[in-house]
């Protein structure tokens, strides 16, 4: 079954072509939380019905319906990143969602603070404080895979967080009444980083978190851990749901169970309504 599939070019969501990977499959598969019998299944049905220029989005969709009928909770990590991508267009709702996780992470979190630098003042997307230290987050999202946040952003936040620090430092001096220090400024982005970002972050003394960096406490593993999760994972939302919701500034799975009035406000019969949040309760206890 597996002697051809190397051979195979599919078409990943930026267009590019690329091998088809039955391990990269298997491994996604593995980190969703699905067992060896649901992921062997799963390739059996994917395998015969894979061809030249499949889409990976395809492969993506077959999976998760496989998943969704046998192992639910696999199926939902499974769909954990296009969920985050579907946050979009804007990056606010992202910036919510990343406080919130910071929060389950034991931080106090705020978004959209303006603070003084020495040269501009700088709204920063997360400000979060524990143990005493401050710290500033730039959150730089994209809404479709295969996009890379690069070196350029990392030099921008860093440079955001020199001039933070230099107007503390200046006002310390001249004693000029207090200014906030802030401790460290992070990256995170729900995409991939590329090689020259992860270098100059870690030669700078930059906190760098994408989708799958570090190895471990990256973003994924930071979603998983709190158990924090966005309403586009719902699959009783449509699509122009999850929008008309996001553009009312609900983020979450659990604001719906704790109000049914986004839902109501959008059309939602009781009936629906307790089915979402029939859905949230599963989410929510399976994480």
């Amino acid at each position: 079954m597996d002697k051809n599939q190397d051979d195979v070019w599919v078409i990943k969501s930026t267009g590019e072509r690329e091998r088809f990977s039955l391990n990269k499959l298997r491994r996604s598969l593995t980190r969703s939380g699905a067992d060896d019998e649901t992921i062997e299944r799963i390739v059996e049905h994917i395998l015969p019905e894979l061809h030249e220029g499949m889409k990976t989005s395809q492969i993506y969709k077959h999976a998760y319906s496989i998943l969704k009928k046998n192992k639910y909770p696999a199926a939902i990590r499974y769909s954990l990143r296009k969920a985050v991508l579907e946050l979009g267009p804007s990056g606010f709702p992202f910036e919510k969602f990343v406080a919130e996780v910071l929060r389950g992470k034991g931080y106090t979190a705020q978004t959209g603070v303006i603070l003084p630098g020495f040269c501009v003042d700088h709204e920063v997307d997360v400000l979060m404080e524990k143990d005493n230290r401050h710290i500033f987050a730039e959150c730089k999202f994209h809404n479709q895979q295969g996009i890379k946040t690069d070196v350029k952003v990392a030099l921008y936040v860093h440079a955001r967080f020199m001039d933070l620090q230099k107007a503390h430092d200046e006002a310390h001096k001249r004693h000029e009444g207090e200014v906030k220090k802030v401790h460290e400024g992070w990256l995170i982005t729900n995409t991939k980083l590329t090689s020259d970002a992860i270098e100059y972050a870690n030669c700078a003394g930059l906190t760098v978190i994408g989708w799958d960096y570090p190895e471990k406490g990256n973003l994924q593993d930071l979603i998983l851990e709190t158990g924090v999760h966005p309403l586009t994972f719902l699959s009783t939302l449509t699509q122009s749901d999850k929008n008309s919701l996001l553009e009312q500034g609900i983020v979450m799975c659990r604001d719906l169970k704790n109000s049914p009035a986004p839902l109501k406000s959008i059309g939602f019969t009781d009936e629906q309504i307790g089915r979402v949040v029939e859905e949230v309760d599963q989410v929510c206890q399976e994480f």
